[in-house]
């Protein structure tokens, strides 16, 4: 079954409308008819909305409400993903499959061993089109909302605005650094005590990893440092190795 975004204001009464790019896509892409079966959320309420199809314009698709699904696909905590800029393409892998794995943001975070510099111009047409990204992955593993991909941050500005969030998990390699850290069993603790309703905070560093100084100023604003297992995972692994342990511990619940 195909699913769809409109906003708030395009569901009413018995009836919700499509409008903009999804009418071209609908009619002549995967042309679906009158009486075909569609889902639709409004990204805000985790609702799916099952409508069929009554007619089709050139410039909109009219649908009837059939039914509410009130059961939400949504994870039952806020999961942030902090992520050092990669190159090339691979941020929009990134946001791509973390978006089917649950998170519920992303903000790309311009790190000291980032190759990517990206000026404003640069950023905001970037940001622009990994939102284009988020809401296509979010469409095809029907979720309820479409995650926001944020404007470019600087890690100070990621610290300040993770520091708001109740878990704050930063994964790291060099565990002799890290002043003890408990290895595996720590990262067992951490995942095994995140429950329903809080903000979680992930940090991933780019390719080049973290600086020792980003790890302390992490630790400093209160980050609890984790590994991924004896391996070094690259950038794009580490990311959807850590969301695939936090989806696992709060499906569950």
């Amino acid at each position: 079954m195909y699913h769809f975004f409109v906003e708030p204001s395009q569901i009413s009464d018995r009836r919700v409308m499509i409008t903009g790019d999804d009418v071209n896509h609908i009619r002549n892409v995967i042309r679906l008819k009158p009486g075909d079966e569609i889902s639709i959320s409004n990204g805000i309420d985790g609702r799916d909305y099952r409508c069929g199809i009554e007619e089709i314009t050139d410039t909109e698709v009219l649908c009837a409400l059939r039914f509410v699904k009130e059961d939400s696909v949504e994870l039952p905590s806020k999961v942030y993903l902090f992520q050092g800029l990669p190159k090339g393409d691979k941020m929009e892998f990134i946001i791509q499959k973390m978006v089917e794995l649950g998170v519920y943001e992303i903000i790309p975070v311009a790190m000291k061993r980032c190759v990517v510099k990206l000026d404003d111009r640069k950023a905001k047409a970037k940001t622009a089109r990994w939102q284009g990204i988020s809401e296509a992955a979010a469409k095809q593993s029907r979720r309820g909302v479409v995650p926001r991909v944020r404007e470019v941050m600087s890690y100070r500005e990621a610290l300040e605005y993770a520091g708001e969030m109740d878990v704050r998990i930063v994964p790291y390699e060099m565990e002799d650094i890290l002043d003890g850290a408990a290895g595996m069993a720590g990262t067992r603790q951490v995942i095994g005590h995140l429950g329903a309703g809080q903000s979680i905070a992930v940090f991933i560093g780019p390719e080049g990893g973290f600086e020792e100084s980003e790890i302390q100023s992490a630790m400093d604003c209160g980050m609890t440092p984790v590994t991924l297992g004896r391996r070094i995972l690259r950038t794009e692994t580490a990311g959807m190795t850590v969301m695939a342990w936090i989806m696992y511990q709060l499906e569950g619940q």
